[in-house]
């Protein structure tokens, strides 16, 4: 075989490489976020404040916004149930009307006194729901980094909700 084609077969096999090289970095990619300069994986807990039941789960790349998970989930709740959430659900009253949500400060415009009273009073009775949250990190699997199969985050996530929920009803 001539030298020259030689060559330009393995050009075409270094760039069938580098392809493959790049699909696998492509798949990462999807999990990379941008805040935390890591590869990570977001669960949404929705949870009863009264009795500590963890009601519904919902998981995604840590790439995606708190409340498009939540559009994306589809999880209808009842109008008549009062829904308190974090400042990540700004827009939430375009989906359910009965929902609190905390007032932001701007550069131009700082809370006002009764809107920060108003911040506490919605913060403490999240406080709740931010200690079922707690309870389930203390499975260490979810607090540290996540080093099992992506595709078992679910299972494994809903499986110690289970025990949290069994956990809280005895």
């Amino acid at each position: 075989m001539p030298q020259k084609q030689r060559l330009s077969v393995l050009k075409k096999n270094r760039r069938r490489n580098k392809k493959i090289i790049k699909n696998r970095k492509n798949k990462q990619k999807k999990f990379y976020s941008g805040k935390k300069k890591q590869h990570t994986m977001k669960s949404q807990v929705i949870a009863d404040k009264k009795t500590g039941v963890i009601i519904c789960t919902n998981f995604s790349n840590g790439k995606k916004h708190d409340f498009r998970l939540f559009k994306e989930s589809k999880t209808r709740i009842n109008e008549k149930i009062k829904v308190g959430v974090d400042t990540g659900f700004q827009g939430i009253h375009k989906f359910h009307k009965n929902s609190e949500i905390p007032k932001k400060k701007t550069k131009k415009r700082p809370l006002t006194k009764q809107e920060k009273e108003n911040n506490r009073e919605i913060s403490s009775k999240r406080v709740k729901i931010e200690n079922i949250i707690g309870f389930v990190k203390r499975f260490k699997v979810f607090s540290i980094k996540y080093r099992c199969r992506r595709k078992r985050f679910g299972l494994r996530f809903n499986l110690i909700c289970g025990i949290c929920n069994f956990d809280s009803s005895i």
